[in-house]
């Protein structure tokens, strides 16, 4: 089926990538026009606008990674917030959804909240994106100010650290800087192919509690 991007309707098969250029003004009414449907996935560069449709893989990787963020926040004691899905809007500068954002440091500041206002309220701590189909940069989240961005692409996560004024790909979450994330997300997402889900959370659980308690 073709992809269709009409003032009446917006249809795209999954895995297509479309951009093209556009305003704020035509963001902001493509995403009215979206209302509460979460696909196609949306985003705004100056003067550009991208349109995502997600394999299913990619909501299966997003939820794996997220998943092991949680088991690990828990197993530190540590309070949280997450959200998905979450637009993340700065008027004129960038429009985007990540697969899954947690406040960490910061999670009474947004605790409780229906609305963020972006600029004026801290960031998400932790960024997530999976890229299956080369739509996701990193950089859209630097006009935020978002402290580690994780991006899943080609079977391999990678970790990003604000330093300064740009990112810098490291090893080492400073969240959880006594685990090998990269790994536990790789032998989690297998175990899920393997056998699934709820198995691979478990074993995650088990293994991280045998090795710090």
């Amino acid at each position: 089926m073709f992809a269709v991007v009409t003032p009446e309707k917006i249809h795209l098969p999954p895995g297509t990538v479309m951009k093209f250029p556009g305003t704020w003004q035509d963001y902001q009414a493509l995403v009215q026009q979206l209302g509460d449907r979460q696909i196609p996935r949306i985003k705004y560069r100056p003067g550009e606008i991208l349109l995502m449709s997600p394999l299913p893989v990619h909501g299966r990787q997003a939820h794996i990674i997220a998943m092991v963020a949680m088991v690990l926040l828990d197993c530190l004691g540590r309070e949280y917030e997450a959200f998905t899905p979450i637009t993340m809007d700065l008027p004129e500068v960038r429009g985007i959804e990540p697969d899954y954002c947690f406040y960490i440091d910061n999670w009474a500041a947004i605790a409780g909240k229906d609305r963020i206002a972006w600029g004026v309220e801290p960031p998400p701590d932790l960024a997530i994106e999976v890229d299956v189909t080369s739509y996701t940069d990193v950089n859209d989240y630097l006009p935020y100010r978002v402290p580690e961005v994780w991006l899943f692409k080609q079977n391999r996560l990678r970790i990003y650290c604000l330093e300064g004024e740009g990112y810098i790909e490291t090893s080492i979450s400073r969240f959880f800087p006594n685990f090998n994330i990269s790994e536990l997300v790789l032998e989690c997402y297998q175990m899920s192919r393997d056998r699934n889900t709820s198995v691979a959370i478990r074993e995650l659980r088990r293994k991280v509690e045998m090795e710090n308690y």
